[in-house]
């Protein structure tokens, strides 16, 4: 019985009525999977620690000045309005009772007859701990306005600081990891530099201001053919970015970066794209887990032992072809639609299809007018790459608002070099 006296809203038990289906995780896997069930006869509840869901492909604009947090974020309430057999708690999932069919939060246990599980991942530091306590990652808004911060401030304090050695250092960014993450990065921060703060401060000499992206491997983006790595790199190189291969990084105390060869790097900014792996939770069911903590899970995204429990996107790790599938957006909403669907034919009684990953392609933006696709065996780079990888990320980003202000945005950037969001906020 709820309390009168009880200030939160009374508690509706949908298991009388239908069977339950518990998401963990907003993000492209948990939205994706909460969409696909809106005709399917269950109650879905979607829990995430955040009240929106974040189109992580462009929080690296967010971090370069160029677009507003609320411009690439969306409350998830606001995107499932419509979608009847929903209902979102904005918990912490804390852990999760197999045994019981339950999801332990900060809040309340949630039962659940099925569960999605897609929480994530979270930046993989490979156990350097100056690096996770001095470098930026740029998983979620606060780690871009974080940077944005940091990087704006240098500047500010650059033109303060008498000692050129000093100044060099604070002018002196380091970008770590040569894939999508590293090299987009590397590239709108170099533009940031050269074609925006140069304006914004005339008395700094910018030949003092340098970009580093450093790559352990011996080639950048090594997903794509070796053609449109040796493109990116050059791309870069004449964006001004100082691209290094076989530089693996030691260390990093906030004044300098350290690499495996002895070579020591006077820098105050580091920011690590090196690498992801799965979110905590993964680790915290208790089950076989494979490479960078992600779960093992069979044809049908269930697991073995739980067949009522799917796990999806990066903290699943299914392997195709003798390898697990990327972390990557698609894979997360190809995975989503399948356990869905699967939910949907055990309520039929009808048995479970495997999943079969469709490659939609790969893009990386290297700045203006600069891109590298390989999109079903075709590889191009240049402006066509960068009209195509504008359009798809346009088309995916949620809500007509959204949209609107990322193309005005791009559009007065890209008219009068000018980015939008030069603010030094805390």
């Amino acid at each position: 019985m709820h309390r009168l006296d009880d200030p939160r809203p009374p508690r509706v038990d949908y298991l009388t009525v239908l069977p339950t289906v518990v998401i963990v995780g907003a993000g492209f896997g948990g939205l994706r999977a909460a969409r696909a069930l809106r005709r399917v006869p269950v109650q879905v509840v979607l829990v995430d620690q955040h009240n929106y869901h974040l189109f992580q492909p462009l929080l690296y604009q967010v971090a370069t000045a160029g677009l507003e947090p609320e411009e690439i974020a969306k409350p998830v309430r606001a995107i499932l309005r419509g979608q009847m057999n929903l209902e979102f708690r904005m918990v912490s999932v804390t852990g999760i009772d197999l045994g019981e069919r339950r999801v332990l939060t900060d809040d309340h246990p949630i039962p659940y007859d099925f569960l999605i599980v897609s929480p994530g991942a979270q930046t993989n530091f490979f156990g350097l701990a100056g690096v996770e306590q001095h470098g930026f990652g740029l998983k979620d808004v606060a780690d871009a306005v974080s940077l944005r911060n940091h990087v704006l401030t240098c500047f500010e304090r650059s033109m303060l600081e008498p000692d050129a050695e000093r100044r060099r250092a604070l002018l002196t960014f380091v970008v770590v990891g040569g894939g999508p993450t590293g090299v987009e990065m590397a590239g709108a921060l170099s533009e940031l530099i050269r074609l925006v703060l140069v304006k914004d401060y005339p008395r700094l000499n910018l030949k003092d201001a340098r970009v580093l992206l450093l790559e352990a491997g011996d080639r950048l983006l090594a997903g794509m053919p070796p053609r449109l790595s040796e493109a990116a790199a050059a791309t870069l190189w004449k964006k001004h970015v100082e691209v290094r291969h076989s530089a693996t990084v030691a260390d990093f105390d906030g004044s300098s970066t350290r690499l495996k060869s002895g070579e020591v790097i006077p820098a105050r900014t580091l920011v690590w794209a090196a690498g992801v792996r799965a979110a905590p939770l993964a680790e915290r069911l208790g089950l076989p887990t494979g490479r960078l903590g992600r779960v093992l899970v069979g044809p049908t995204l269930q697991l073995a032992s739980h067949p009522e429990v799917f796990v999806v996107g990066d903290a699943a790790c299914l392997e195709t072809q003798g390898a697990p599938l990327p972390m990557m957006a698609p894979v997360a909403m190809q995975m989503a639609e399948t356990a869905a669907d699967n939910i949907a034919r055990q309520l039929r009684g009808a048995p479970a299809v495997a999943f079969r990953y469709r490659d939609p392609g790969q893009l990386a933006t290297i700045g203006r007018n600069a891109a590298v696709a390989y999109i079903r065996g075709i590889a191009f780079t240049g402006f066509p790459a960068w009209a195509v990888w504008l359009v798809v990320h346009l088309i995916q980003l949620i809500g007509f608002r959204n949209k609107l202000f990322v193309l005005i945005n791009w559009a007065w950037d890209y008219f009068f070099y000018e980015r939008a969001v030069r603010l030094i906020t805390r």
